[in-house]
């Protein structure tokens, strides 16, 4: 792996925060804002990707496949609810709207 150097400016309060939360993480500063940019990236990317997706669906399409989904069918043997589960689900419901 190729390694370059980079000068970083940052805010002394900014930098002093870095450094005690890359200390209580247990890693280098240098280690810690390797990472922190990685995280950025991939988010970055993962949003550009679903905007992608996005942009070629066919939401009517899509809308037409969820309306058949269950249509005229009977349920089937293990779709049922879990014993109690409706219970719990009910008493959520019950607490929410009161």
């Amino acid at each position: 792996m190729r390694k370059s150097n980079f000068a970083l400016r940052l805010q002394p309060s900014l930098l002093e925060e870095l450094r005690g939360v890359a200390e209580a993480e247990d890693t280098t500063l240098n280690q810690f804002i390797n990472i922190a940019v990685a995280e950025k990236l991939a988010a970055l990317r993962t949003e550009a990707y679903f905007r992608k997706r996005a942009a070629r669906a066919d939401v009517p399409a899509a809308l037409k496949v969820l309306d058949r989904l269950g249509a005229g069918k009977r349920p089937l043997p293990g779709d049922e609810m879990p014993v109690g589960a409706q219970k719990k689900r009910g008493a959520r419901k019950r607490r929410t709207n009161e």
